[in-house]
């Protein structure tokens, strides 16, 4: 296979430039990704640890394999709103036992481990990641139940997870819940629906209602042990498959549940010499312009990525602004789509539905790596069928059905963001760099399209145009699409799956992929109706 040759000159002003601004974006990502691995701050986690309870986090860590790696999701979930940084609750994939599993866990020292509207849509990704990607969920519970102020947006929705957890059931995706703590209300329900439950001697309490709330609607005196105490579940209800002495024999006992599933993947291993990339992975910081109206090369991204450098390009000269062809990262084949010019034209669109349907017929699970600022617009290119070349790229990402793994790595504008396996597109996991902006169009773009709305409604109307009020205007707006197309503000809603350092990208790729052969996979030849 082909090897990638790189341009880069880390010597040059533009390298340092670039690097600079990486830097100074991932310090920022550093101090929020520390924020909520804090939790509820050092008075609250020592209250707990007071209390001789582990975090959140140090219980991951013993359920985890021995230095094993663990791709945590949703990192800065509700950035920048009214709850803690990270939504109070912990996700992500890792192995226990041997077996790769998405874990779910509640942070008590956040409001008491408190599901608030961002942490139900944190635990909903969680258990579609598992669903999709066939990986047994281990759930840790330590939750008071739903944040009572927003219950509104809470309620309705929050039956999903219910509804997931015995879709994941049937399905034959094991669930397991191990209770550390409170389980009540509606959080009851956890252990009630997973398939295995392991409740903590003197910590666990799991019941549908209180003593406050038995004694207000019954009148009945109940203490907590009798209403819903480990003891009782194990010895009375039946709700206890395991009574653990400790949270230790607990997290054991998850271990020792996990390694009896007797669980195999159904995708293939991998296949390919999982040799390092031939260039140094910190360079990728170089690569980035501070400016992403300027294009920059994939496929030096791509030098740092993939398995020895290696690439096979597919139509090199056709389509050039979007970069297509074969590679593998550790050891596992995938088929690459990677915008290079930012703009796709109809070419574009075209040479990606034929790459698709070809990495269908051969079970290639696909990577898109996301710059683009949209579809081509103008006279000629309506003409030229603009419309109807990306409907049939659309069509292709719509309907097939390996395994797509998506990164946006610069901007993510329009309907490009569709072509390239957006969100809406289910792509198994989605994650962005740093700097990567996601919006309709480009804040200065939108900005100006709305002046030049209000000045032809002006005219319309026969009116003055205030230049003034629409020069303040379009500052506001720019602000505005700015703010809320960092990384930050999108991560914060669940539009991927977690702001990555770009270093790590090769790793975060391996385990995604290695999560997506759990499943699976296998490519289509069933496809939509095709505009010609």
């Amino acid at each position: 296979m082909p090897v990638l040759r790189s341009r880069l000159d880390p010597r040059s002003d533009t390298y340092r430039a670039n690097r600079t601004a990486q830097l100074a974006a991932l310090a920022a990502l550093h101090e929020q990704l520390d924020l909520a691995r804090a939790g509820g701050g050092e008075r609250y986690v020592e209250r707990h640890r007071a209390r001789g309870r582990l975090t959140a986090r140090q219980r991951i860590e013993l359920l985890l394999d021995r230095d094993a790696p663990f791709l945590e999701l949703s990192s800065l979930a509700a950035w920048g709103t009214e709850f803690t940084v990270g939504a109070g609750m912990v996700t992500g994939i890792g192995p226990v036992s041997g077996v790769e599993c998405v874990l779910i866990a509640n942070d008590p020292t956040v409001r008491g481990g408190s599901v608030n509207p961002y942490s139900l849509r944190k635990n909903l990704r969680a258990l579609e990641i598992a669903r999709r990607n066939r990986l047994p969920v281990v759930n840790l519970v330590e939750s008071g139940g739903a944040d009572l102020p927003t219950q509104a947006e809470l309620f309705v929705p929050g039956g999903r997870v219910f509804h997931d957890l015995t879709e994941l059931s049937a399905l034959g995706i094991p669930t397991v819940a191990l209770v550390f703590g409170n389980s009540t209300a509606g959080g009851a329900y956890i252990p009630g629906l997973c398939d295995h439950a392991v409740l903590v001697a003197g910590r666990a309490k799991v019941f549908l209602g209180g003593p406050p709330l038995v004694r207000m609607a019954t009148g009945e005196e109940a203490d907590d042990e009798e209403l819903g105490g480990a003891a009782m579940h194990a010895r009375v209800s039946g709700l206890a498959d395991h009574y653990a002495a400790d949270e230790y024999d607990c997290l054991r006992i998850g271990r020792r549940i996990v390694a009896d599933l007797n669980w195999r993947k159904h995708g293939p291993g991998p296949s390919r010499p999982p040799d390092e990339p031939l260039y140094d992975v910190d360079e990728v910081l170089g690569l980035v312009p501070t400016d992403l109206r300027v294009p920059f090369d994939p496929r030096e991204v791509l030098a740092r990525v993939v398995d020895g450098s290696r690439f096979d390009e597919y139509k090199s000269e056709y389509g050039a602004a979007l970069v297509t062809g074969w590679a593998s990262v550790h050891g596992f084949p995938v088929g690459v789509l990677a915008n290079a010019r930012g703009v796709l034209f109809g070419e574009e669109s075209r040479k990606a539905a034929e790459f698709i349907q070809l990495a269908n017929r051969s079970h290639t699970p696909l990577l898109f790596l996301q710059n683009t600022t949209g579809y081509m617009v103008g006279t000629a290119y309506e003409q030229g069928g603009i419309v109807k070349d990306g409907a049939k790229m659309i069509n292709a990402v719509t309907n097939s059905t390996v395994p797509h793994l998506t990164l946006n790595i610069g901007a993510s504008f329009g309907a490009g963001n569709y072509g390239m396996s957006g969100r809406a597109f289910d792509p198994r996991l989605l994650f962005a760099w740093p700097t990567a902006k996601l919006a309709v169009m480009g804040a200065a773009q939108l900005a100006g399209v709305l002046s030049i709305v209000g000045r032809q409604a002006a005219t319309a109307r026969g009116i003055a145009f205030d230049e003034d009020v629409d020069e303040l205007r379009r500052g506001a707006i720019e602000a505005q699409i700015e703010r809320e197309s960092h990384a930050f503000f999108v991560t914060a809603r669940l539009y991927d799956d977690g702001v990555i350092d770009p270093r790590d990208t090769r790793t975060v790729l391996g385990i995604a992929l290695s999560a997506a052969h759990s499943a699976p996979v296998a490519g289509t030849t069933g496809y939509g109706v095709f505009r010609m």
